[in-house]
């Protein structure tokens, strides 16, 4: 049996209650600026429409989302996340280690050699808010990707 009640916390059999949550990635000075925000469920599209609303430091702008679930038992005194998705990306430019090295930027030797050591073939640079390069895991998605 499951119920939900107006604040979207699930009651499950054996008292177990869930929450579910979204987190907002914008960049950010030498790490990602987030925020997170309750949501009914896993639904991308609600995402996609509440991320328009956040605003971080400097008027930067989510560049990509995520969600949790937080679980908790009778017993237990706090939540845990139980369930994380994959990264969702709003938009933003795919592009190969072999694409950065055939730009001859040197400016790109920092990247080059981070994607070399760390095994990394792909990473994802924003186009919706200030540049912010990362890498692109294998089960993350690029809503609105285009490839360089």
């Amino acid at each position: 049996m499951n119920k939900t009640s107006e604040n979207s916390v699930q009651e499950k059999d054996g008292g177990i209650v869930q929450k579910h949550f979204v987190t907002f990635n914008s960049p950010g000075t030498l790490v990602a600026e987030q925020t997170t925000k309750e949501i009914d469920d896993w639904g991308v599209e609600k995402a996609i429409e509440m991320s328009k609303e956040i605003k971080e430091r400097y008027g930067t702008v989510p560049y990509g989302f995520y969600f949790t679930t937080r679980s908790r038992g009778k017993d237990d005194l706090d939540s845990k996340v139980s369930a994380t998705s994959n990264m969702y990306y709003l938009g933003g430019r795919i592009l190969t280690l072999e694409q950065i090295k055939e730009r001859h930027d040197p400016n790109d030797r920092t990247l080059i050699s981070n994607m070399e050591c760390i095994k990394q073939d792909r990473v994802i640079v924003n186009t919706n808010s200030w540049e912010w390069t990362q890498p692109l895991k294998e089960n993350d998605v690029v809503l609105g990707e285009s490839f360089s």
